[in-house]
This record gives structure tokens, C-alpha cells and sequence, in this order.
């Protein structure tokens, strides 16, 4: 059976998260649908990352096998056609080899969490960004940040459900950036690593807003990642800030 990838674009607000859930919407159940659509009887896809509820993406990445070969550029047509009008769009679709997986042949994942700073509500933007009403200092949150990249026991920032084997991650990079909006900023966090532990970056983004808020020292977030007790992190921020951004392999599928 051919395999494709497949990558995805999708507003999480409707959704339960990117899993299949009983009883609630997915995105995984969105696209299975539109795939039985075309291929009736289909077997579940499998994706890069098991996005939360809320939480968006630019560059999910899943693969299927189909009975027949398409052309890439049909199959995401036909694809968007029947997964209408739900928030999700197939950006690209690409044959790959049969030892391809989303998920375990990934060496990169690449997440945006987007901050508005500002005391009028957020109009165009709502549902898409974590509001936070008072200033923060950035360079304050760059210095906390600077604490996390690297190989390091993350047991602090992760979820207590997280069923990750080991806490250790290497994250690669934390870039901070901040542009002026009308009457207010917004801040960008830009964070990469092979992989992510559940909850991992929400409660890195939500510790770093106490720094910039002047609750937290930035030598603080290292005396919590140095203490690997869940009980240290900060608050964990909101989802609607977060995007799954990209998905890096060996071979670019889509390329």
C-alpha cells in the first residue's frame, strides 16, 4: 500500500486535541473522515505530535497508507474538499517510502507560542494568543530562558501524566522576540527540540511570563529546573498561544 505524508494546518479551538477521542472532535478523527471519503475502510493515521486541546499548527505532519496511488497534488485537493468546513487544511501531500513514520522518523520539532501584551482585549487575534494585561521584561525572560537550552532533566515542566520513559530532553533552542502592535506588544517564543515532553513548552512559556512579570529572579527557573519537582514550575500558560510550527526529517518529504 503507497504511504503519504501529509501536512497540516488547523485552528485548535473546536477540537479535543489532535488524538482521536470517544465522544469528542479531533483532528485526527477530521482527517480520518475525509480519507474515508476517498479510501472507505482506511486504518488510522499516525502524526508527528499529539497536539493538546486548543493548540494549533502550522506543520503537523502525519502519514497514511491508501489502497491506490495518487497524485500528491489531487489527493490534498480532494482531501480539503471533503474536510470542509472544519478548521483544518492539508498544506502539501507527498509519496514517501514505506519505512517513512511521522512521528519516529522525526528529528526536529518546532513550536511558536504567541503572547499579546496589552490592556484592551484582543479582537483579531482571539483564541489565537495568550493574553497577559501587565509588562514584562523581556530581557529578564531571555535570561531565564538561557537556563533551559541544552540537555537537561526536565521532570520540573512536564505534565504529571506524561508518559514520556524519561524526563531528559534536549531542547535546542528558546529565541525570544517581541514586535510593537496597536497600543500594546506582541512576543513571539520560538522553540525547537527533537522532541518535547507533554505539557513542556506551556510550562516553560508560563514560567518565563512570571520572570518577565517581575514575580520570578531569572536565576529562579534554574533553581526550578535544577530541583526536578513538578511542584516548582511557574503557572502553566494557556493553549491557545500554542502552535505546532514544523517537523524536521532526515529528507524533507515535502520538499
Amino acid at each position: 500500500m503507497p504511504r503519504y505524508a501529509l501536512k497540516i494546518e488547523y485552528h485548535g479551538g473546536p477540537f479535543a486535541g489532535w488524538q482521536r477521542q470517544t465522544g469528542q472532535p479531533s483532528v485526527q478523527a477530521a482527517v480520518e473522515a475525509a480519507l474515508a471519503k476517498l479510501e472507505p475502510g482506511l486504518s488510522s493515521i499516525a502524526a508527528a505530535g499529539r497536539t493538546d486541546a486548543g493548540v494549533h499548527a502550522t506543520g503537523q505532519v502525519a502519514h497514511a497508507d491508501l489502497s491506490r496511488d495518487w497524485d500528491p497534488f489531487r489527493l490534498s485537493e480532494a482531501l480539503n474538499h471533503h474536510l470542509r468546513p472544519a478548521p483544518v487544511a492539508i498544506l502539501a501531500a507527498a509519496r514517501v517510502s514505506d519505512d517513512f513514520h511521522a512521528r519516529f522518523t522525526a528529528i526536529e520539532r518546532r513550536y511558536l507560542f504567541r503572547m499579546i501584551v496589552r490592556r484592551a482585549p484582543v479582537t483579531h487575534d482571539a483564541g489565537l494568543v495568550w493574553q497577559v494585561r501587565g509588562p514584562l521584561d523581556t530581557q529578564a525572560m531571555r535570561a531565564g530562558a538561557a537556563h533551559l537550552v541544552g540537555c537537561h532533566d526536565f521532570t520540573t515542566f512536564r505534565a504529571a501524566l506524561c508518559q514520556a520513559k524519561s524526563p531528559v530532553k534536549t531542547l535546542d533552542e528558546i529565541t525570544i522576540e517581541t514586535r510593537d502592535i496597536p497600543h500594546g506588544r506582541e512576543v513571539r517564543f520560538h522553540l525547537r527540540a527533537r522532541s518535547f515532553l507533554h505539557n513542556q513548552v506551556r510550562s516553560i512559556v508560563g514560567t518565563l511570563e512570571r520572570v518577565g512579570a517581575g514575580g520570578w529572579h531569572p536565576d529562579q527557573v534554574r533553581d526550578a529546573l535544577e530541583a526536578r519537582d513538578r511542584a516548582r514550575c511557574g503557572p502553566v500558560s494557556p493553549p491557545q498561544g500554542l502552535y505546532l510550527t514544523g517537523v524536521g526529517y532526515p529528507e524533507d518529504p515535502f520538499a
